[in-house]
């Protein structure tokens, strides 16, 4: 994945990048992304959310850093339920480029980049 990540940094001045937070892939995607920012100076990129994060009152919370993150305008009036579809909509509308990691054919990943390539945007399945 960082291979892939530089490639778009160097060789197609990619400098803008987005990310989601439901699962495992994007977290990578983002510990990644952190560290080629510190490598790269021209690139910034955020951790898109589908939802605020709740409130912790207790110690922890002082350990928690929003500050790589973005809450889209107008996702405060979708409903819960269809918040996240609606967080990917805006991603890709956002997108030039969907880097995805699809081991299947059902889901939402592959749902999502067959939206991309229906939408022309060019998708990178890190499986393939």
């Amino acid at each position: 994945m960082k291979r892939c990540l530089e490639d778009l940094i160097v060789h197609y001045d990619i400098t803008m990048f987005y990310v989601g937070n439901q699962g495992a892939f994007d977290s990578i995607v983002r510990s990644v992304l952190r560290e080629l920012a510190e490598q790269y100076a021209n690139i910034t990129y955020a951790v898109v959310l589908a939802y605020l994060p709740p409130e912790r009152k207790d110690d922890l919370a002082r350990f928690e850093d929003y500050s790589d993150t973005m809450y889209p305008e107008g996702i405060e009036t979708v409903p819960k339920r269809f918040a996240i579809d609606w967080r990917n909509h805006w991603l890709l509308k956002q997108a030039d480029y969907v880097v995805a990691y699809i081991t299947h054919s059902w889901g939402g990943a592959a749902q999502y980049a067959e939206l991309a390539a229906k939408k022309r945007k060019i998708v990178i399945n890190l499986t393939e």
